[in-house]
């Protein structure tokens, strides 16, 4: 028979663990988050999340909340780092497997050494969840070899660098164009580019594949790369929206 001992012990955990999945929640959140968004997440009553909430301000974390707008997480709160669930480890190597062979070496190898570290300090009981998750990416086609140094394109979408770009379209037709970085998707058979190109005054995507030089300019970007973003996410939104009346096999997706 259960002790009831055991049966607190056992609610006590359970609730500390939701507490910590709480910050998660707000701390990956990019602004306010509705009470029944974070609820429905944890599979909790609003009654049960409500009082969560109250009992994280009672130990002095920083949460705010407005009725009808929902709860933030002030700046400046942090919690330890390491704190991973089994499901965290396994899409950190999952992750770190999908990257092998998908881009370029100092990136693959940065993924490893990310794993290298995380099993170094997570509790015992949790390392082979880590090194031994049997979630695996194969590779179904060759690694690709770039005329350009993709490192180079991740730097400068770090420091929001314009770009001179030398590129090759897949029907074989050349061009030079000055661009703005902004993403780059990694695709089943193709690595891409998405940047707002100068020469045609709109967002375009350029296959890595096809570029020839990939040279960064002095000058700086005159938006950040983070509004960029913002922009592109609309014309993209807008771009592939279906009016109610089109069938989705009659949609022409616009080619790379």
């Amino acid at each position: 028979m259960v002790s009831a001992w055991f049966v607190r012990y056992t609610r006590i955990m359970r609730r500390a663990d939701r507490l910590l999945q709480i910050l998660q929640i707000l701390r990956r959140a990019n602004g306010p988050i509705a009470a029944s968004r974070i609820a429905e997440e944890l599979e909790v009553s609003l009654r049960t999340l409500y009082r969560d909430m109250v009992s994280l301000e009672s130990t002095g974390v920083p949460v705010r909340g407005e009725a009808g707008v929902g709860y933030v997480l002030d700046d400046g709160f942090d919690m330890p780092p390491l704190m991973f669930t089994e499901s965290e480890l396994e899409a950190i190597m999952l992750g770190a497997r999908m990257l092998d062979g998908r881009v370029d070496e100092a990136l693959s190898r940065a993924a490893k050494d990310v794993v290298v570290k995380i099993a170094a300090v997570v509790p015992d009981n949790l390392k082979s969840t880590l090194i031994d998750t049997p979630l695996y990416a194969p590779m179904l086609m060759k690694p690709q070899k770039f005329e350009v140094d993709v490192a180079d394109i991740r730097r400068a979408l770090r420091i929001e660098a314009k770009v001179l770009l030398n590129y090759r379209a897949l029907n074989g037709e050349m061009s030079q164009r000055v661009i703005w970085p902004v993403l780059v998707s990694l695709f089943r058979d193709a690595m891409v580019l998405a940047a707002w190109c100068t020469v045609r005054n709109d967002f375009r995507t350029f296959r890595i594949d096809g570029m020839l030089s990939f040279d960064l300019l002095e000058q700086k970007m005159p938006k950040s790369r983070k509004t960029l973003f913002v922009e592109w996410k609309k014309t993209e939104t807008a771009k592939y929206r279906l009016p109610d009346n089109v069938r989705k096999d009659g949609l022409e997706v616009r080619g790379i």
